[in-house]
């Protein structure tokens, strides 16, 4: 059985109280941070050092803030990029009155075609659903290719193409901090329950019959203020969960995720009626703490899958498969510098 590790090191909380504190969009600069910095620090041994030490923490927790800091590049940049911050379920957590998260088709195009015949689209709705799969396939392709380099920059006969391996190795362990990192982001969007609903910012013009609040400065005071405010690594920690395989395809997880995360949206309201967000109340900083750990936890544990699946990969061009790579069968130094 593996051990995951429990202790945030003091050189991760230092590395995390060096970065600052800056804006507060979407889980907020804080927010951002803290899951990157839980979730790397509680990897397994099995994934590669150059992700598990403080220096990759510190970068892929900074990193974690780069979709938010990106906006305002562009028309065009923001309006393609803003709906994967998020998926507006309704209160049957269906898509449009349509969808089911567990029935989403498995690209943008075809979700797009049926929320138009709908009366929706892809832009309207949020498509954080797909962001998340669309990044986690991406890393386990990183892995695939770092798989390779490692193995052959050990393996490869030519010291020239041990070297080769080496220099393309490094280059995809910045890859593959960048990638995660960018990636992150969205995983860590996805456990925010207003995120995830509808009623994302303030209960919106829906039958309301418990009263809950209309005021549209909930969502940013939440996620942003109030975390910065009172939740630290030490709070997270207490409701990180243990490593969990769902045994599940990638699609059905991030369902299953932004589900538990809906399952929450009732819960906030119902709490920041009774004032649990207000003169320090313990509820509020107890429910924003267990949600920001829930992101850790899925975090890390795609990551873990991501680098299990890639054993299965194939890499370069023509692609070769990572499991002949490295057990010797192929060279791979042709396919990995491309034989266009």
């Amino acid at each position: 059985m593996r051990r995951y590790p429990a202790v945030i090191t003091p050189l991760l909380i230092a590395a995390f109280l060096a970065l600052g504190s800056g804006e507060a969009r979407a889980w907020g600069a804080t927010g951002h941070r803290l899951i990157g910095l839980l979730a790397i620090a509680s990897l397994p041994q099995e994934i590669p050092g150059f992700l598990r030490g403080s220096a990759a923490a510190a970068m892929i927790a900074e990193i974690g803030r780069e979709a938010d800091r990106s906006k305002g590049a562009g028309t065009t940049h923001d309006a393609e990029r803003d709906p994967g911050h998020f998926i507006n379920l309704d209160d049957e957590g269906k898509v449009a009155g349509k969808l089911a998260l567990d029935a989403l088709p498995p690209t943008r195009e075809a979700y797009d075609t049926l929320l138009r015949a709908a009366g929706s689209d892809q832009y309207k709705a949020g498509y954080v659903y797909y962001a998340i799969i669309d990044g986690w396939q991406q890393l386990a392709e990183d892995f695939a290719h770092w798989r390779v380099d490692d193995a052959a920059a050990r393996m490869a006969k030519r010291p020239g193409d041990r070297a080769w391996f080496a220099r393309d190795r490094r280059l995809r362990e910045l890859l593959t901090i960048r990638d995660l990192g960018y990636w992150s982001h969205f995983v860590g969007d996805a456990s925010q329950p207003l995120h995830v609903s509808m009623h994302y910012n303030g209960w919106g013009p829906f039958p309301n019959p418990e009263g809950y609040t209309t005021a549209t400065t909930l969502h940013a005071f939440f996620e942003g203020a109030f975390v910065r405010s009172e939740v630290s690594l030490g709070d997270m920690r207490a409701h990180l969960a243990p490593y969990r395989d769902c045994r599940c395809g990638i699609a059905a997880r991030v369902a299953a995720y932004i589900g538990a995360t809906h399952a929450q949206v009732v819960p906030l309201y119902a709490l920041e009626k009774a004032g649990g967000f207000r003169d320090g109340d313990p509820r509020g900083k107890d429910f924003a703490a267990a949600r920001l750990a829930a992101a850790s936890a899925e975090l890390r544990d795609m990551i873990v899958a991501a680098w299990r699946q890639s054993l299965d990969g194939k890499v370069g061009y023509p692609p070769v498969a990572v499991r002949d790579v490295l057990s010797g069968k192929v060279n791979p130094i042709g396919p990995q510098l491309g034989l266009d």
